[in-house]
């Protein structure tokens, strides 16, 4: 198995899916060993010289201005800790937890943080044995940083908290016990540099982004399977029409469409069967190549927060000088956040729109609802009323999380990013639309057996044969959820994608 050298500066979306997902151990790089120990050294000396530094030898937020003698920088460090630790809520999953260690390491390896190394490689021993605290989902405002949830994150290195290890939950204690790692005693500066930072958020968007590339390449499968099963016109993914409205996402969009169906008997030509299709069908290049390119934008986002540092105060060692800024702040998360749960709520409801197209005979040509003896049999009725559930679910979590705030620290604090909740929606807001897309498939694939499925592209032909392999066609009615999930399933795996892909070269 690969192993992932971090160093604060190199770090990938797909180093971080790996770490995450599949369990690859993670070391650090020579040269961010050495840049840590020469930020702890400038801790250090502002201790013995008893410098007044915020968050060293001063309290935190609204006590800041409280100084903290040498003797009680420890005792200071730990109350951070267990005060923080305020989390409510159902336990982040564990690969959110890994990508919150990972990216909280990467940080602190960039040498602006003035940690021990030994407390950094406690972190990260606890990462390549399976340590992973139990962090609550709710509880932090995304400035200063994800104080709350990441607190759970360090409670454990010290021994206490929650920890799940090897498939249980148990006590901090226990679990470092377990898996033979000796708890940590946090000295000067520590506590804030592992708790004052993006992480959380960050880790739940970059896995968010990750996968709504995939989910993109699969709305464009979905739509050029209905472009098929009702007859669409290529006309309108001509490569001239999008050239002279040249946004990137648009052409791709365009460009896969007819990479998908080229070779289809399906498809029409304009004036063979109608003029023009409707905007579902007729405008997918600039409603998903809008979405695209905002997934695009939201990527560069997190590549850069992935590898920067978000804690509070800043050691820079070259010039032995400590500054007070504000970069936990989440507000370049929170609005990209945001950004990202709209443009994966509109790839959901203009599929929605088309499962309509499929359902509806007056709109398809098709059987009501995609099934022979339609009153007996009520067909795929209800997976458009749950299609459509799932998109007015969507449409309320779609408001933006970023333009809330709420003071705190007593007005020190006064105004936050929650960036947090944008990224939890918008992860909610993905695992809805890979559903929707997932019944699309599924129905368009149902709207293609009623014509002729070797009239198909090459690329629709390979995901309508990946789909039929585990969801059959429908000829009475049967529990339906079962095929959803199954659906769903092929979704979330990137099968259907892959399988594509094999069959026709890398899609956009």
């Amino acid at each position: 198995m690969k192993k992932i050298y971090i160093d604060g500066n190199s770090l990938t979306i797909e180093d971080v899916v790996n770490v995450a997902r599949n369990m690859y151990p993670v070391a650090l790089k020579e040269e961010a060993v050495e840049k840590v120990n020469q930020s702890r050294k400038v801790v250090d000396d502002f201790i013995e010289e008893e410098k007044v530094v915020y968050g060293i030898t001063t309290g935190f937020g609204k006590f800041s201005d409280v100084v903290i003698s040498k003797e009680e920088t420890r005792d200071l460090q730990r109350n951070l800790i267990i005060s923080h630790a305020c989390g409510v809520g159902n336990p982040l999953s564990e690969e959110i937890v890994r990508g919150i260690m990972l990216l909280r390491a990467n940080a602190l390896s960039k040498g602006f943080s003035g940690i021990r190394l030994s407390t950094l490689n406690t972190l990260i021993e606890m990462l390549n044995k399976g340590v992973h605290p139990v962090i609550p989902e709710k509880g932090s405002l995304g400035a200063s940083g994800d104080l709350a949830p990441l607190s759970h994150m360090v409670l454990v290195m010290l021994g206490e908290g929650e920890a799940y290890f090897q498939g249980q939950r148990l006590s901090g204690k226990a679990a470092m016990e377990a898996a033979g790692i000796e708890p940590i005693h946090l000295t000067s500066k520590e506590g804030l540099a592992l708790i004052n930072g993006t992480q959380v958020m960050t880790a739940i968007g970059a896995l968010t982004v990750y996968d709504a590339e995939m989910t993109m390449k699969l709305s464009d499968i979905a739509s050029a399977m209905t472009l098929e099963a009702l007859n669409g016109i290529t006309d309108a993914f001509d490569r001239r029409v999008h050239q002279v409205r040249p946004h990137k996402g648009q052409l791709s969009t365009a460009e896969n469409i007819r990479s998908l169906t080229a070779g289809s008997k399906a498809t029409t030509r304009q004036g063979e069967v109608r003029v023009q299709d409707p905007y579902t069908l007729r405008c997918i290049p600039q409603i998903h190549g809008a979405s695209r390119d905002a997934i695009e934008y939201v990527k560069d986002k997190v590549l850069i927060e992935i590898n920067a540092a978000t804690d509070n105060p800043l050691i820079f060692a070259d010039d032995k000088e400590v500054i007070s800024g504000g970069n936990f702040h989440g507000q370049p998360m929170a609005l990209a956040f945001d950004f990202l749960g709209i443009a994966l709520s509109e790839l959901a409801n203009v599929s929605e729109r088309r499962i309509e197209r499929l359902v509806n005979p007056q709109l398809s040509g098709l059987p009501a609802f995609l099934i022979e003896k339609g009153g007996l049999h009520s067909g795929f009725m209800i997976a458009q009323y749950a299609a459509a559930a799932l998109v007015s679910e969507n449409k309320v979590l779609a408001h933006p999380a970023s333009v809330d705030s709420i003071p705190s620290s007593a007005n020190q604090e006064d105004h936050v990013s929650m960036g947090t909740i944008a990224a939890r929606k918008a992860k909610e807001i993905l695992f809805n639309t890979m559903n929707v897309l997932g019944i699309e498939l599924m129905a368009a694939a149902q709207a293609i057996d009623f014509k002729e499925a070797d009239h198909l592209g090459k690329g629709t032909k390979a995901a309508y044969d990946k789909i039929r392999e585990r969801v059959s066609t429908l000829y009475e009615d049967r529990v339906m959820y079962m095929d959803i999930q199954k659906c769903a399933e092929l979704v979330s795996n990137h099968s259907i994608v892959e399988a594509v892909e094999k069959a026709i070269g890398q899609l956009s």
